[in-house]
């Protein structure tokens, strides 16, 4: 039997966020123990019981005394899917993270089927493809396009189901709805990513906790992404460029006023205010690039002291007789 017991590690932690799900928790649990059973592997689940306002945490507490292999968190309120997962994580023991919600829209028998190139070291994150009929295909065609434009990640999907190595966790700001950028946030640090397909079922029970309202923030969340990843570490490359440009182009607007009032005698004021928006835009954005400059170097101070105690802290676990 290779399903970890609560007080032992296991090779593979299946982390599933679950908001109203207690239709579905007592089948979905049932499942990861017949998928899990002949592994060679060891496993275990973590539940995050996010805010549930149904029976979600006596039904949960009901199956982890039936199943050694469940852990669950409690989230008073609805943090979300990206607080879920790192809390999830924060208890969790396994090398290799599985991100699966609980509503058997996907089922635990194809877990392994993600774990299986990361064990293999084929690569370190590997995301699912949905297949089969999908409610809003619209909306993540145009998301996945997107992102395979900005990015460069030559994935079909980006947006389901998904195994990761234990550090990538560590590259992803633990920023709302950002547990949807892991890819490609990991591939931009240097993470190997594979692709491999997954059924897509009808939800069997409760409703989606998604609407068509996530689309603007979807869109906002994606531009402050992109933005991050190419300029998050030097802002002063955009503001400072930005901001030279608009002074140039306020610099020869003026002497273009200039030459037109003492060449020609033709004085023009709404070309004055021009220079004057064009000159001032060009000196704030380019303060914004220092000051961005200077928040990008301290942080990576903190990355370098942050690295710096993981070190230490490993070495001193080394030393204990």
């Amino acid at each position: 039997m290779t399903l970890a017991a609560r007080d032992e590690e296991a090779d593979v932690s299946v982390l599933v966020p679950a908001k109203d799900e207690a239709e579905n928790l007592p089948e979905f649990i049932r499942q990861c123990a017949d998928a899990f059973a002949a592994e060679p592997y060891s496993c275990e689940v973590v539940v995050v019981n996010d805010g549930s306002e149904d029976d979600s945490a006596a039904v949960l507490a009901r199956l982890a005394d039936e199943f050694p292999f469940l852990r669950v968190v409690h989230h008073r309120t609805r943090r979300g899917i990206a607080d879920a997962l790192r809390s999830a994580g924060e208890v969790a023991t396994g090398r290799i993270f599985v991100f699966y919600p609980a509503d058997l829209q996907f089922l635990p028998s194809e877990i392994p089927r993600l774990v299986g190139p990361i064990r293999e070291d084929e690569a370190d994150i590997v995301t699912g493809a949905k297949q089969g009929q999908y409610e809003k295909s619209l909306v993540s065609g145009v998301y996945n396009g997107l992102c395979r434009l900005l990015f460069g990640i030559r994935v079909t999907d980006l947006n389901a189901v998904k195994a990761y190595r234990r550090e990538v966790m560590d590259v992803v700001p633990a920023r709302p709805d950002w547990h949807r950028f892991m890819v490609v946030i990991g591939a931009a640090d240097g993470y190997r990513v594979l692709e491999r397909p997954v059924t897509l079922h009808p939800r069997r029970a409760g409703k989606s906790k998604f609407g068509i309202g996530r689309i603007p923030v979807g869109v906002l969340d994606l531009m402050s992404v992109w933005f991050q990843l190419h300029f998050g570490r030097k802002p002063l490359l955009f503001f400072g460029l930005s901001g030279g440009l608009l002074f140039l182009l306020g610099f020869l607007v003026g002497i273009a006023a200039l030459i037109m009032r003492f060449g020609y005698g033709y004085g023009f004021r709404p070309m004055l205010d021009l220079v004057m928006v064009l000159v001032i835009s060009g000196i704030v954005l380019f303060g914004f690039g220092f000051l961005g400059d200077m928040l990008a170097g301290a942080r990576e101070e903190v990355r370098a002291l942050g690295r710096s105690v993981e070190r230490l802290a490993a070495e001193l676990e080394r030393r204990k007789p």
